[in-house]
């Protein structure tokens, strides 16, 4: 006899229905992908995606946008990837203990980031320059999903990229992607803030004692608080949600680090630079549309969107290099 015991794809299927909350969403009944595909023997459709996500190019591409710090000298400051990672991490901390679709919040955290411009939100409001409104990474990652690099999402784990930053003001269709939201929110804020610290723009001592006696000591402790407060609120309430005096202790930690870390005056100069790079790169392309690579020229796309497409893909090294040789081009 076989020492190993095969975990089918009708396997899962029931141990789901034994081990998931009433709320949570059950993989075999996803609303499906726009393409019909034949079921994996193996995997449930998200798995299948969560795999076909970190397999992308797309998210490939992470380990070399900026999440806070641009072009930092140390090893140990968080880039999108790394931050994608931790998000992932953190969502599937939550979902498990809420006994929700593990597979389904991690495919979710996985793809949430894919579409952030380079040089993080500076990149993003260069781009929004260009567009009526606001131009959003998450609607940017679910066009790549859907158009750029097409991989059949099922439908909710495209729904969850789409809602999941808080900007957007809508819940996602199901309540694992609501988790992502707080896993997004959590994982920068805790991260971001030790990354302040490793690089000397903060100390202990600037934060909020309101918010030290709430979340405990920056780094892991705040992880954990934060995590928490989703858990157990989430749990009473029946929804995605936070324990409020944490919820409100979480805002006003982001709106110290907006203030005091993402846009202190002495980085002014670095997003100025930054979005300058950004808006000469749509501006020259839209006017040399050849330049652009096939792969991001698409007939039924009007011209801004294709240079957005290409720009917005761009890593950081990748953009300050092609500005480089279009605008400061070397002699010899």
């Amino acid at each position: 006899m076989s020492q190993f015991v095969l975990r089918t794809t009708d396997v899962a299927f029931e141990r789901e229905q034994v081990t998931l909350a009433p709320g949570a969403l059950h993989s075999a009944t996803t609303r499906g992908r726009r393409e019909s595909e034949d079921p994996d023997r193996w995997r449930t459709p998200f798995e299948r995606d969560r795999d076909r996500i970190v397999h992308s190019k797309a998210f490939r591409r992470l380990k070399h946008k900026t999440q806070v710090f641009m072009n930092p000298e140390g090893d140990h400051f968080v880039t999108r990837m790394t931050h994608t990672l931790q998000v992932t991490q953190i969502g599937g901390a939550i979902a498990r203990a809420l006994s929700l679709n593990v597979e389904l919040a991690e495919a979710v955290c996985l793809g949430h980031d894919v579409g952030h411009s380079p040089f993080g939100h500076t990149g993003e409001d260069a781009l929004s320059e260009f567009v009526d409104g606001e131009w959003r990474h998450s609607e940017q990652s679910v066009r790549i999903y859907e158009v750029l690099e097409p991989l059949n999402l099922t439908l909710e784990v495209l729904d969850g990229i789409r809602t999941h930053p808080w900007k957007v003001g809508e819940s996602a269709m199901t309540h694992e992607g609501d988790v992502v939201k707080y896993a997004d929110r959590i994982a920068y804020l805790a991260h971001d803030a030790q990354d302040a610290l490793r690089a000397g723009v903060l100390t202990e001592s600037s934060f909020d004692p309101a918010i030290i006696r709430a979340f405990g000591t920056p780094g892991r402790e705040w992880v954990s608080s934060m995590v928490q407060g989703v858990i157990d609120e989430s749990y009473r309430a029946n929804v995605i949600t936070m324990e409020p005096s944490l919820l409100e202790a979480m805002h006003s930690l982001r709106a110290f680090m907006f203030e005091r870390v993402y846009l202190r005056p002495e980085v002014e100069s670095q997003r100025r630079r930054a979005r300058q790079i950004v808006t000469e790169l749509v501006a020259y392309y839209l006017e040399h549309l050849e330049a652009i690579p096939a792969s991001y020229r698409h007939d039924e796309a009007d011209d801004l969107t294709q240079v957005i497409d290409y720009v917005a893909g761009m890593t950081d090294r990748f953009a300050m290099r092609a500005h480089d040789d279009l605008f400061r081009p070397r002699l010899f």
